[in-house]
């Protein structure tokens, strides 16, 4: 059985495109730290805990080797957001050139939508895009920050996006196996 999937590309061309949204009162015990130690494992584990239920596959297969030789690629980042101690949802950030930073993969653990938690992961990962180079001394300032989003995502994924700012610059519709 097919079916059509949409698949929108976004962008920001400047910091201050960015439209952050509200932080989680201090009270709801929300963090977001940076995963520092490259590692396969916790990689694999937010990996398929965010996607499971959203058809992201393209990883699933990946050895540990796979995992290692991409999370320990200059430019990568993983930031994860925690309530109350338990990862909650992560982004991935990857730098590519001429300053331009990809998000790669951003989303939350089932168990953890709608807590307000997806728009404050992504208004603080999308800061990072742009402040990669003070972390990367090899790296030009970031002029782009770009990610993809399609409507086997999350139905709150694209508004999100737009409401952090991010505009619309292609739409491709495929149908899929």
């Amino acid at each position: 059985m097919s079916i059509t999937v949409t698949t929108w590309h976004l962008e920001q061309t400047t910091p201050s495109d960015l439209s952050p949204a509200e932080e989680p009162p201090a009270t709801a015990g929300v963090r977001i730290a940076r995963a520092e130690v490259p590692s396969p494992e916790f990689g694999h584990f937010l990996f398929t805990s965010v996607g499971s239920d959203v058809s992201w596959t393209d990883r699933l297969l990946w050895s540990r080797e796979a995992w290692e030789e991409h999370l320990y690629r200059p430019g990568v980042e993983t930031w994860v957001a925690y309530e109350r101690g338990t990862p909650a949802g992560y982004i991935e950030l990857e730098g590519q050139d001429e300053g331009v930073v990809e998000i790669v993969y951003f989303g939350l653990l089932p168990a953890f939508r709608g807590r307000r938690i997806g728009g404050h992961l992504l208004t603080w990962g999308t800061s990072r895009a742009w402040d990669m180079a003070e972390r990367w001394p090899d790296r030009v300032p970031t002029k782009r920050v770009w990610l993809h989003t399609c409507s086997k995502d999350g139905p709150y994924a694209l508004d999100n996006y737009r409401r952090r700012g991010f505009r619309v610059f292609d739409v491709k519709t495929a149908d899929e196996e």
